[in-house]
């Protein structure tokens, strides 16, 4: 992403005076010289989880294998449409992001739950050793309050981020006994036309280890952007995540004026 001249010429500056900033200072997490105080990375991690708990539907990438092609023998009729099963040439290798349904269930909130169905092109990738990525934006609710600041909900100083990883099977016990199914489907409760045994397709549940999260949490002279350690991602509690608010939430101001105190830390 870059900006214009333009428009860095209107970022808020600490004075009436003052020069605006070079154009690498928006992306480098600079001191505070705007009068923006900048979270920290586990404030960040903070807010990212909020973003996972708070929605359910992310776009997943994956990559195709190297020798692509329509050879795979899914035993499916939607495998026999023509338009499906002759992909053109040049997949090999290639990237591709497509919707699907996830939900932070139990035991680790923090690896998104799937419902993985084998035909799928993205579950086709991972089963040929692709690793997988959930990208999901932060959307201000319709209830935001106004603000005389027209950056405050550009889509460009809303937060998102991208979790890396790969997809595991979650063992049929587990499922059974922390409640998976009805976990995912209080969220999507159409998607139980496709669960496993349910005669539609085949599927499976899985769950996206993290291994990697990035994060950009807007402009830079305000906002984090960077890599969060899987440590610090993993333990981000759920007190944390319920306590905390994003812009255009209620609460989110003084949610702010609370990280600027260093209350982050304090029950």
């Amino acid at each position: 992403m870059y900006l214009s001249l333009a428009l860095l010429s209107l970022l808020p500056l600490t004075t009436s005076t003052s020069a605006p900033p070079p154009p690498d200072h928006i992306f480098s997490n600079p001191a505070d010289t705007t009068g923006y105080r900048i979270p920290t990375m586990r404030e960040s991690a903070i807010l990212a989880r909020r973003i996972l708990n708070s929605s359910s539907i992310a776009t997943l990438s994956t990559v195709f294998p190297p020798d692509y092609d329509s050879s795979s023998p899914f035993q499916d009729s939607f495998a026999q449409n023509p338009l499906l099963s002759n992909p053109p040439p040049g997949l090999s290798n290639a990237p591709i992001g497509l919707m699907d349904y996830y939900a932070p269930c139990l035991p680790q909130p923090s690896n998104p739950t799937l419902l993985a169905i084998t035909i799928a092109t993205t579950f086709r990738n991972t089963a040929s050793n692709s690793n997988i990525s959930l990208s999901l934006r932060w959307h201000p609710p319709p209830t935001a309050p106004p603000s005389s600041d027209h950056y405050t909900y550009s889509p460009m100083n809303m937060p998102r981020f991208s979790l890396i990883g790969y997809i595991e099977p979650i063992p049929e016990e587990e499922v059974k006994e922390l409640g998976v199914a009805q976990c995912f489907f209080s969220r999507h409760e159409e998607a139980e036309a496709w669960r496993p045994g349910g005669g539609v397709h085949e599927s499976w549940w899985g769950r996206l280890v993290v291994r990697s999260v990035y994060w950009v949490g807007g402009f830079g002279d305000r906002a984090f952007i960077g890599w969060i350690p899987e440590e610090m991602w993993e333990g981000v509690r759920e007190w944390e995540v319920e306590r905390a608010r994003l812009v255009g939430e209620e609460g989110w101001e003084g949610y702010e004026e609370m990280m600027g105190r260093g209350e982050m830390g304090e029950l």
